[in-house]
């Protein structure tokens, strides 16, 4: 009984003490039920974060580390000229790199002087580069096949060969020069076109690369059931220029010698095919070699037939009065009195020698190059159809010409002329043109008085280019150009034309000289722009060329004229061109 007592008193006080501590476990099994809410919501936060969150940064980490993407590069497209032949081409090139951390030391000066004696580069450059311990490194860019061949044969440990593509040019018609320089412009080691045809063609030459993805195990290893996802290459299409290569050499050749003998700052010829507008020849003096581009200075790339302005002289009276002709002011048999001089609006203007020449014909003023006629032609025809067709001529907008960076100089409103101003531009004073542009308007004339568009791409991808069948609005009536081609014969037979006269065609041969003083600090100088500017067969025009000889240095200021400096590298690339073409003389052609 005693026990049972105890035992219930035992019972009772555990009981008590319980009871008295239930509150402290309530609140401590509250707390770990709270920190196990915490816990487990960090941990859905996580979770929500990395899967929901994270997800595309996490998917794109884990497909990097199985996946590859390689790109499928595309072939650029090729260059020809009017025969096909090819006037860019890509060829293999090789840059030589080495890993040095898997050059064994006691091999490093075996592999450096090997690599010297292949690529011309120091033993004590090369044996640095080994010794950096680096895991990469080129040695040389740009290697012809030859030395990638050597290179192969030695087998040197470390040493990798890493393939690419270069354009190459053809060699032009002067020393340490290219094809065609700059109209065609070059590519650069990122494979974008640079100026010219390469620059102006870059997106339509390039393509559009292609890419090929491939799942990789942890080694490394193609996975060859894995999903691959493949998009080929577009290759660039190819052109087929309107570029006769063979005229394009003897342009550049004759150029050349010219510009050196009159000891000249530059020159220009352009070529143009009368009835098309496609550019035959395009030739700079001095050019440069595009495939030596990375060690050009960057003045060398700007083509000055398309970038460069120039007074255009003389050659003008063409355009003058050609569009007196065609507004009735004057006819070729008009005739006017020359004193040498006229006033305007308070300035005196002069024949180029200042000479009274009394009355003289239209057709005379035009083969003596006379000043005085080309301003009366515009007084009788009124400055608003003068105005008119300086912009029916082209001179109000671009060339439009399929080539990089054409500069122009926006023909002034007519409002914003004065008088003494207006009448410089008859004879190409105080007006600037590009040369393309002066040709095109002079090619007006050839082309029975249609606007050729001027264009160098025939082709592309095998289809018509936009600008080779563009439409060849009216300018001037036929009647109006077979006149002002009378005229431009006389200019070769009776006036300052004659040194271009060639065996068989003397008779059909049309003209202009043109001889423009440059501005220098706002004054005229005695620097000029030589030039001449015809086409032939007259009776029936296969070509029109513009030959400029820019600053030449001759003892005097008359042996600098166009008919002394210009006129006989026409001559010369004209009769080129009468062999190349097997152009035959046209029969019964009677002198003007």
């Amino acid at each position: 009984m005693d026990f049972a007592r105890g035992n219930v008193r035992a019972r009772a006080r555990e009981a008590t003490r319980i009871g008295r501590r239930e509150p402290f476990y309530k609140a401590r099994v509250l707390a770990l039920l709270l920190v196990a809410l915490l816990l487990a919501s960090v941990i859905w936060g996580r979770l929500f974060y990395w899967q929901v969150v994270e997800h595309k940064t996490l998917s794109a980490d884990a497909v990097g580390q199985y996946s590859a993407q390689i790109v499928l590069p595309a072939a650029r497209g090729q260059v020809y000229d009017r025969d096909r032949l090819s006037l860019a081409i890509d060829v293999t090139v090789y840059s030589v790199f080495v890993s040095p951390d898997q050059v064994p030391a006691r091999k490093r000066e075996h592999v450096a002087v090997a690599l010297s004696s292949v690529l011309g580069k120091p033993v004590g450059e090369v044996m640095a580069i080994l010794a950096s311990q680096a895991k990469f490194a080129y040695i040389a860019r740009r290697q012809p096949k030859e030395i990638a061949d050597k290179l192969k044969h030695l087998d040197l440990p470390g040493v990798g060969l890493e393939a690419d593509q270069q354009r190459s040019y053809l060699p032009g018609g002067s020393a340490n020069v290219s094809l065609a320089a700059n109209l065609l412009g070059f590519v650069n080691y990122e494979g974008r076109g640079q100026y010219g045809i390469e620059g102006y063609y870059n997106k339509t030459l390039s393509g559009q690369a292609g890419y090929m993805s491939t799942y990789r195990d942890m080694t490394g290893r193609e996975i060859a059931l894995g999903n691959t996802a493949k998009r080929d290459p577009v290759n660039g299409q190819d052109l087929v220029l309107t570029l006769d290569s063979s005229i394009q050499h003897t342009a550049e050749e004759v150029l050349a010698a010219g510009v050196q003998a009159n000891h000249a700052e530059s020159g220009t010829v352009l070529v143009m095919d009368t009835h098309t507008g496609g550019l035959v020849a395009w030739a700079d003096y001095p050019a440069y070699n595009a495939n030596d581009f990375a060690h050009t200075a960057v003045g060398s790339f700007i083509d000055p037939a398309v970038s460069h302005l120039y007074e255009p002289g003389s050659v003008m009276k063409i355009v003058t009065l050609s569009g007196a002709i065609e507004n009735h002011a004057i006819t070729p048999q008009t005739t006017i009195y020359d004193p040498g001089w006229i006033r305007v609006q308070g300035a005196t203007l002069y024949d180029w020698d200042r000479a009274n020449r009394g009355t003289v014909s239209y057709t005379k003023v035009l083969e003596s190059s006379l000043n005085v006629g080309a301003v009366k032609a515009m007084q009788t025809e009124g400055k608003d159809a003068y105005y008119r067709n300086l912009v029916n001529f082209g001179f109000a907008r671009q060339s439009g010409m399929d080539v990089a960076a054409e500069s122009t100089e926006p023909l002034r409103a007519l409002g914003d002329f004065r008088e003494s101003e207006l009448s410089t531009t008859t004879y190409g004073q105080g007006i600037d043109v590009n040369p393309v542009q002066m040709l095109a308007a002079v090619n007006v004339v050839a082309n029975g008085g249609r606007y050729a568009q001027p264009h160098v791409v025939d082709l592309i991808g095998g289809r018509p280019a936009p600008l080779a069948i563009a439409p060849q609005p009216q300018v001037i009536s036929p009647d109006t150009a077979a006149q002002m081609t009378t005229m431009m014969k006389s200019v070769v037979q009776h006036g300052s034309g004659h040194e271009t006269r060639i065996d068989g065609f003397q008779l059909d041969e049309a003209g202009k000289t043109g001889t423009s003083q440059m501005l220098v600090n706002g004054q005229y100088s005695l620097d000029v722009w030589s030039s001449y500017v015809g086409f032939m067969p007259a009776s029936n025009p296969r070509f029109t060329m513009l030959v400029i000889v820019r600053k030449p240095h001759n003892a005097t200021w008359i042996l600098n004229d166009g008919y002394i400096v210009a006129a006989p590298l026409w001559k010369r690339i004209a009769q080129a061109i009468v062999l190349n073409w097997h152009i035959a003389p046209t029969p019964g052609i009677a002198p003007v």
